[in-house]
């Protein structure tokens, strides 16, 4: 089928158009796809809760928001700032540990939206005996462990997957979207998986935060788990253990959530909230509209 096009209108007048691809897997099939399911992009932050996946494993003194803000993209909100110190404190390291970059006004490392990554890595070192040093780098055992758990989970091998750097520096892995969505759909029956969607489902709000998609699916739909990434990315996993993925093809965030209501629709697991995202003004006048074509 044709991609999905999200629309964009000011006023009665289109403005812009975004091609979306998309595709859902059940039990090792594709079940339902829009475009090119194919498509090879990299998983950016949709990889952060196969990321926290070894430290789910190697730390059974964490809780469900130690796994959840490592699973995270945060907005630096006081809530997910004290969840990521908390699992600092826990790991232990310090704020000084962090190889993330900066991030938010004053600039600062925990305030950068992957800290609590960046913080689950630490603790992982920490957990595993490893150095902490150079802990975002490829040749290092956290990035090695991460490549590993991800390919495991989207049963590929480990040399299939390109690498390239991060934006908060640490690798990022490159997938089929059929792929991606896959290891979504086992997130749960892999080894911690369960562990890590149920913090994620148990705290959404430290997942990205407020109005973004993946935080309302969790929210609005009991079962779900769902990560966003940077580009335009969005991955989530369902009841009956189905995985999704979708991507905007010219990497505009506007138009994730509408896609993902008209996807999530056709698949009969309709999400009628995300569906229509309102296009505001600096003055914060509602001047338009963003949703997907039927």
């Amino acid at each position: 089928m044709e991609p999905l096009r999200v629309v964009v209108r000011r006023g009665a007048v289109v403005e812009s158009v975004h091609e979306v691809h998309a595709v859902a897997v059940q039990d090792g099939a594709v079940v339902a796809e829009r475009g090119n399911g194919g498509l090879v992009t990299f998983m950016r932050s949709s990889a952060k809760p196969f990321q926290a996946l070894p430290l789910a494993r190697a730390r059974d003194d964490l809780d469900e928001r130690d796994l959840a803000i490592a699973s995270a993209s945060h907005l630096a909100d006081d809530a997910q700032l004290a969840a990521v110190r908390a699992l600092l404190a826990k790991a232990p390291a310090d704020e000084g540990d962090l190889e993330c970059g900066e991030e938010g006004q004053p600039p600062a490392r925990i305030r950068h939206n992957c800290s609590g990554k960046h913080a689950g890595m630490l603790a992982l070192c920490r957990g595993r005996g490893w150095p902490l040093a150079g802990y975002r780098l490829p040749e290092h055992p956290v990035q090695r462990e991460a490549l590993e758990t991800l390919a495991e989970a989207a049963e590929v091998a480990p040399r299939d997957v390109p690498g390239a750097v991060d934006g908060c520096g640490v690798v990022t892995f490159a997938l089929p979207l059929e792929r991606m969505a896959h290891a979504f759909s086992r997130l749960e029956r892999v080894d911690a998986g369960a562990r890590v969607a149920t913090a994620m489902r148990a705290h959404p709000e430290l997942i990205r935060g407020a109005g973004a998609p993946d935080t309302r699916l969790m929210q609005l739909r009991p079962g779900w788990s769902a990560k966003g990434g940077a580009e335009g990315l969005m991955c989530a996993a369902g009841p009956e253990a189905v995985g999704v993925a979708l991507k905007v093809v010219d990497g505009s965030a506007r138009a994730v959530g509408p896609a993902l209501a008209v996807f999530l629709r056709e698949l009969g697991r309709p999400v009628e909230e995300l569906a229509v995202a309102t296009l505001e003004n600096s003055r914060g006048e509602v001047v338009g509209d963003i949703r997907a074509d039927a």
